[in-house]
């Protein structure tokens, strides 16, 4: 009999069911409720309990994510129990459509200046707004990003173009795990499963012409401090993993405000460097020694 392990995740809401055997052939699956469980009678078990609110199916686990009528400590032996009993019973976990032909998706890993943060870059593009995650709950637009967090080690995701940055929490190292992360992304991008639902973004895709017209309110100083961080800067900081974005220019005194994002968001060196690069790039180009760059971490 399939004996399952207990394991919690970052959401305390959300608790995951490990097996030593995969119960999919490498798709990911996500059930809000009962309706979306036709081909999955596990699924449509789980929600016959009061308090299931969300199931997730992947790879080796099962991730249950509970209404708050309820504790884990409480309910999480007897829900194993269930689900061990359902296999041994050889019903199907998932009723695998087809296999269709899978996307030829490249995913490699690239270190950081910030050690804490991998980047991963694939050969397609995920996304035309760059969205930046703290949290499970912040990751209502991006199903990549929500089943990311179910990893333990996952502390924040950004994700831009054609690369997701990764930033974890100490308990892992990237040795242990990049492998593992690069294979999940690969096989997700593969199956062809949503990256950014661009229309839950809090941040939407700014046209060229909507771009041009912000720009034109701006003095002609932020124009020009514009101009060089899209041209001079931001190449080499999304190279990094990071991105980095203008908020204002104060003419009084003479302070520039930038936003850092991704791998540059937190990173011990990257404040400091950025600041005094840019803002020794700025005093030259400007030809204004007064300049003062302040970095924000989003």
């Amino acid at each position: 009999m399939t004996k399952l392990s207990i394991k919690t995740t970052n959401n305390p809401t959300i608790v995951k069911f490990e097996a030593a055997q995969p119960f999919t052939k490498g798709k990911n699956y996500e059930f809000k409720n009962i309706d979306e469980t036709k081909n999955s009678p596990l699924a449509t078990a789980l929600f016959y309990l009061p308090f299931v609110k969300t199931v997730y199916i992947s790879g080796n686990f099962i991730a249950i994510e509970k209404f708050s009528i309820v504790e884990w400590a409480d309910v999480q032996d007897a829900v194993a129990e269930q689900i061990e009993n359902y296999i041994a019973s050889g019903k199907a976990v998932i009723l695998e459509e087809t296999e269709t032909k899978k996307l030829p998706i490249t995913v490699y890993g690239e270190t950081t200046p910030n050690p804490s943060v991998m980047k991963f870059v694939c050969n397609k593009r995920l996304t035309k707004v760059a969205v930046e995650y703290k949290n499970i709950d912040e990751a209502k637009s991006s199903p990549l990003a929500a089943v990311l967090f179910n990893f333990p080690f996952v502390k924040e995701i950004f994700i831009d173009e054609n690369y997701i940055s990764i930033t974890k929490y100490n308990v892992a190292n990237w040795d242990d795990v990049t492998l593992e992360l690069r294979t999940f992304i690969k096989e997700y991008l593969e199956n062809g499963n949503t990256v950014v639902d661009e229309d839950k973004t809090t941040t939407k895709a700014i046209s060229e012409e909507a771009k041009d017209v912000a720009f034109d309110k701006l003095d002609s100083t932020s124009q020009q401090i514009v101009n060089i961080i899209e041209e001079y800067v931001k190449p080499a900081v999304q190279s990094d993993g990071g991105n980095i974005v203008f908020d204002s220019f104060n003419p009084e005194n003479k302070k520039v405000k930038v936003i850092l994002q991704g791998a540059c968001s937190g990173c011990p060196s990257s404040t400091f460097t950025l600041k005094n690069g840019i803002e020794n790039m700025l005093k030259q180009m400007l030809n204004d020694e007064e300049i003062v760059v302040e970095a924000l971490n989003s």
